[in-house]
């Protein structure tokens, strides 16, 4: 194997003379690092994984994100932990990510909420676009209106009846406002043309408690939150808010076969990573999100919560960025005409 003096010889034709002390120890360094830099860019990771979620631990959103985490910290082999940080109907959250480095280690599980954030604040401290670079979709969470065991409407038809009645005597949880369930609960009341009143919570993990417990009248949750609770009986089911009718939860009607035309609201979830990922880096996450979505194990554990985990195809960059581009405009569309800020 050729020697160091060969190696400075070398360097040195290509420095067009004889290398010198300095020049010979500066060109090395550049090596070095430049080598370092190759052999770090190609580790990654190298060290644990953040994923946020800007809601509180239990809600749909929490188990969506836990889902995916340990089938992605396997193929990536490094851990990712799930970190709640709700408030604020999720900006919170979000901004956190959108000033995290853009190196990979710290990442973003949300959803619908991404996508009217910008219609709700005036003074957004971060743009849904430009400060995150998108990984894939995750899932598409029907939705479900709930209520307590104790009320007295037995189907979606009575309940329509009782909520026209009471009006704001009803109160109806959300996780805050542009949440998925605030806006689910915001077309369910311009499609009575009621009044209901808002009982807000940091998350509808936190809400689910105490609907069980009672406290409050009814909520719109996505199925990841509802269906077990459904099905042991602690709440009462009345109407999916999808086009169909939801397998797991058949004996639910739709909005849309009990007379409320064109009603329909799915919560779809969602990987982001701050801006300024390595197209490397993305790469490698979009592949470790695809693989974990075709685990048997969590392609039945969405099962058992209503939902299926999304195509390849849309489990990509792309697919998310114009699945974006599409909410951002509907959403907006609705929220500009209802007149609702969260300022």
């Amino acid at each position: 194997m050729p020697g160091q003096g060969w190696m400075s010889a070398k360097l040195g034709s290509r420095l067009g003379g004889r290398p010198r002390g300095r020049g010979l120890a500066a060109v090395l360094a550049v090596l070095a690092a430049t080598a370092t830099g190759s052999q770090a860019q190609q580790a990654f990771p190298t060290r644990p994984i953040t994923i946020v979620v800007p809601a509180a631990a239990g809600g749909p959103t929490d188990t969506v994100a836990r889902l995916i985490a340990d089938p992605m910290g396997r193929r990536l082999g490094q851990q990712i932990v799930v970190e709640n940080v709700g408030g604020a109907g999720g900006t919170i959250g979000v901004g956190r990510v959108a000033k995290a480095a853009g190196d990979g280690y710290t990442l973003l599980v949300w959803h619908i909420g991404q996508s009217t954030a910008p219609a709700l604040y005036d003074n957004l401290r971060y743009d849904v676009f430009s400060d995150f670079d998108p990984i894939g979709r995750i899932t598409d969470v029907p939705m479900t209106i709930v209520g307590k065991k104790s009320l007295a409407a037995k189907d979606i038809g009575e309940l329509m009846a009782w909520l026209r009645e009471k009006q704001d005597q009803v109160t109806y949880a959300h996780a805050g406002i542009g949440s998925a369930a605030h806006l689910c609960g915001l077309l369910l009341m311009s499609a009575l043309n009621i009044k209901m009143n808002a009982v807000v919570y940091r998350g509808t993990g936190p809400a689910m408690n105490d609907l069980v417990g009672g406290q409050f009248d009814v909520m719109c949750d996505q199925t990841t939150g509802t269906a077990n609770q459904i099905k042991a009986g602690t709440i009462k089911g009345f109407a999916a808010t999808t086009k169909t009718r939801i397998p797991l939860l058949a004996e639910l009607p739709t909005l849309e076969e009990s007379g409320v035309r064109g009603f329909e609201v799915s919560a779809w979830h969602a990987l982001w990573g701050p801006k300024g990922l390595s197209k490397d880096v993305v790469e490698k996450l979009t592949a470790a999100l695809q693989a974990a979505l075709q685990e048997a194990v969590v392609i039945e554990r969405m099962a058992g919560l209503a939902t299926v985990p999304v195509a390849q195809d849309l489990a990509t960059p792309a697919a998310l960025k114009a699945q974006l581009e599409l909410e951002v405009a509907k959403w907006g569309a609705v929220i500009r005409a209802a007149g609702v800020k969260a300022n």
